[in-house]
């Protein structure tokens, strides 16, 4: 996938276009992103004894990946990925508008 858990996305379709957030998880296998703050869905919980209080809670829902471009700090704007294979031989990820190192 194009991102990985603790990058910051910009989302560029759907209700919540143009806003920003850190990705919590990864679902490579459904190709979907769990981004904080957004997309978020209600959810009716119930009570779990007297410890847990049921209620209605709002939490962030998975997104499909494809909705979702890398944040560039440098640009100050939503980029594509590219990748390098350095001469160590190991590979990175790359922002195709800078052409800086995205892996830390």
């Amino acid at each position: 996938m194009h991102v990985k858990s603790g990058d910051t996305v910009i989302v560029i379709s759907g209700k919540d276009k143009g806003k920003k957030g850190k990705i919590l998880k990864v679902l490579p296998r459904e190709n979907r992103v769990i981004v904080e703050g957004i997309n978020m869905v209600t959810k009716h919980m119930k009570g779990q004894g007297p410890k847990q209080q049921g209620g209605i809670i709002t939490k962030e829902g998975p997104m499909n990946a494809s909705k979702v471009m890398y944040y560039c700090e440098k640009d100050k704007t939503g980029v594509r990925v590219g990748y390098k294979i350095l001469e160590n031989g190991s590979k990175v990820r790359v922002c195709k508008k800078c052409g800086e190192i995205l892996d830390r």
